[in-house]
C-alpha cells in the first residue's frame, strides 16, 4: 500500500516511514493525523494518488470506500508501523438492516420493561431527538451520543444499547464509545457478524443471525454467542478434567484464562438477549477490558485487547490475580515501539493489500487471531471465531498475595474455674461436661449424655437458614 497520505489543509505531502513524516519543520504533525476522526477533520488526510490522478484502486475495486484516509499503527511479523487506511463511505442502512434493528429495539425494550428498568428507544444525549440509527459508518448528523436502546437499572446505572446490524467502521465504535462513556453511558454493541469491526473495539455481545420477523418473536429465543465469559482457574496436573491449553497434556503450572459458557467447567448456561439486557443494567455483569500479551496482540493485528461481560466476582478475582503483571510506570513515547524505514515516497495505492490479513482487512475468527497465544498452531485453532480460551495466563505458583491465611476465631471456652462450676450448676450437668457452642461461644452441656454441639437459639437460626435455602 502507498506509505504517504496529502494533507489537504497543509497542501503537502507526508512520509509515513519517517518520524518526522518529511517535514522536520513542523513539531506534533504526527499527534494530528493520528488524531480520532471525531477531533480533526474527516478529509484532513486524502490518498495521494487520487490526489495525483484523481482515482485510486479503492475506488475502483470497492463501491465502499472513500478517498480519505485515516492513520493507524499496524504490527506485521513482529515489526510496527504507521500504515493508512480508506475510511468507508457513509450510507444508511438497507430496509433489511433497519428492520432487525427496529426489531431488536423492541425485543430489547420488552426485556428492560420485564426487569424493571426503565428504558428509552432512539435516544440521544446532549440534545436533539429521533432514531438511533444513523449512517453506517456511525457518522450521521445530529447528537454525537446515542443509543438505539438506552436502559437504565434500578441503581442507576445506564446501558446504551446499538443493535448494529449495518457494517461500521472501527473508528466510529471507538468514535460513539468514548462520547457514550463520557457521559456516564456504558456502550453496548450488538451484532450478529463474526467479523464485524466493533468486536474487541468496545463492550458487544453477538447474537444470532435471525430475519426480523424471528427477532420481533417472544417464542424466540436469542442466545449470545459471544461477548460474555467467565474466568477459569485451574491447577493443571496429571489427570485434570481440562487438558493444558500450552501442550495438550499437562504442565503443572497455575493457568488462568477467559471461557465462553459451554467451555466452562463445570458448564454454565448461556445467556440470553433479555438475560443480558437484566444483569447489565443490575451491575451483576460488567465489561471489561483485558490487555493480551505482547505475542497474542501481534497475532490480533489492530486489537491489542480482549472485550468481554463478566460477573463482577470474576472480574475482581481477575485483577487480584494479575495486578503485578499489568504496566505502570511513566507514559511511553507518542510513538513508542514504531519502526521508520526511511523509504522514498510511493504514491501508488494499493487497496487490495490495505485490505489483506496483513494490513487489517476482514477480522480473523477469535480462535486464528489469539491461536498461539494459547499454544497451538494457527491452522489448527478452528473455524468458531469464539472457541479457546481469552487472554490466558500461566504462572508456575499462586500469587503469594493470593495465599492469605483467614482469621483465625478462638473455639476454646474462656471462663474461670468458678464460672465453669457456676454454668454445670445452671445447666444440671457434670463440670466436665460444661463446653463452648459451637456457634456463639456460650458455655452448654456439650460433652455430656444430653449434650448439642451447639445451643438452641443457635441451632434455631441454622434451621432457619436451612428452610429458606
Amino acid at each position: 500500500m502507498a506509505n504517504g497520505v496529502f494533507h489537504t489543509l497543509y497542501g503537502i505531502e507526508l512520509n509515513l516511514t519517517r518520524p518526522d513524516l518529511g517535514h522536520p519543520d513542523r513539531p506534533g504533525l504526527l499527534a494530528e493525523i493520528t488524531a480520532p476522526i471525531d477531533r480533526r477533520e474527516r478529509e484532513l488526510l486524502e490518498c495521494l494518488q487520487h490526489h495525483r490522478e484523481g482515482r485510486c484502486e479503492a475506488e475502483d475495486r470497492a463501491a465502499e470506500r472513500s478517498p480519505w484516509m485515516h492513520v493507524r499503527r499496524r504490527t506485521v511479523g513482529g515489526r510496527t508501523t504507521w500504515v493508512a487506511a480508506h475510511l468507508p463511505l457513509r450510507r444508511t442502512p438497507t430496509p433489511d438492516e433497519d428492520d432487525r434493528r427496529k426489531a431488536l429495539q423492541e425485543r430489547i425494550a420488552r426485556a428492560a420493561d420485564r426487569h424493571g428498568c426503565r428504558y428509552e428507544l432512539g435516544a440521544r444525549g446532549g440534545g436533539g431527538s429521533g432514531s438511533g440509527g444513523g449512517s453506517a459508518d456511525g457518522t450521521g448528523g445530529g447528537s454525537r451520543i446515542r443509543s438505539d436502546v438506552l436502559v437504565t437499572g434500578p441503581g442507576g446505572l445506564r446501558i446504551g444499547w446499538a443493535a448494529q446490524y449495518a457494517p461500521i467502521s472501527a473508528e466510529a465504535v471507538r468514535r460513539r464509545s468514548r462520547a457514550a462513556a463520557e457521559h456516564g453511558i456504558v456502550p453496548l454493541w450488538v451484532t450478529c457478524d463474526r467479523r464485524a469491526a466493533l468486536i474487541d473495539r468496545a463492550p458487544w455481545a453477538r447474537v444470532d443471525d435471525l430475519p426480523w420477523q424471528r427477532i420481533a418473536s417472544r417464542s424466540t429465543r436469542m442466545t449470545v454467542r459471544a461477548g460474555v465469559r467467565h474466568l477459569q482457574q485451574w491447577k493443571c496436573v496429571r489427570g485434570s478434567a481440562r487438558p493444558c491449553p500450552l501442550n495438550g497434556s499437562w504442565c503443572g503450572r497455575m493457568h488462568t484464562g477467559w471461557y465462553l459458557p459451554a467451555l466452562c467447567l463445570p458448564a454454565r448456561p448461556p445467556l440470553d438477549v433479555e438475560e443480558l439486557v437484566g444483569a447489565s443494567a443490575a451491575g451483576e455483569l460488567v465489561p471489561l477490558r483485558v490487555p493480551l500479551r505482547p505475542g497474542a496482540a501481534a497475532a490480533a493485528g489492530a486489537a491489542g485487547a480482549a472485550r468481554m461481560w463478566a460477573p463482577v466476582a470474576d472480574r475482581d478475582r481477575w485483577r487480584e490475580t494479575v495486578a503485578e503483571e499489568e504496566p505502570s510506570g511513566p507514559g511511553a513515547p507518542f510513538d513508542a515501539g514504531v519502526d521508520y524505514a526511511y523509504e522514498e515516497l510511493d504514491p501508488v495505492c494499493r487497496y487490495r493489500e490495505e485490505e489483506g490479513r496483513a494490513h487489517g482487512g476482514p477480522r480473523l475468527p477469535r480462535s486464528r487471531r489469539h491461536a498461539h497465544h494459547r499454544g497451538y498452531p494457527a491452522a489448527d485453532a478452528g473455524a468458531d471465531a469464539d472457541a479457546g480460551a481469552v487472554a490466558l495466563h500461566t504462572r508456575d505458583t499462586v500469587p503469594r498475595r493470593l495465599l492469605v491465611i483467614p482469621p483465625q476465631v478462638r473455639r476454646g471456652l474462656v471462663v474461670t474455674d468458678e464460672e465453669r462450676r457456676a454454668a454445670a450448676v445452671l445447666l444440671e450437668c457434670h463440670i466436665a461436661h460444661v463446653g463452648p457452642c459451637g456457634g456463639c461461644g456460650a458455655p452448654i452441656d456439650r460433652y455430656g449424655p444430653r449434650g448439642a454441639h451447639a445451643c438452641a437459639p443457635c441451632r434455631a437460626r441454622v434451621m432457619a437458614g436451612a428452610l429458606r435455602g
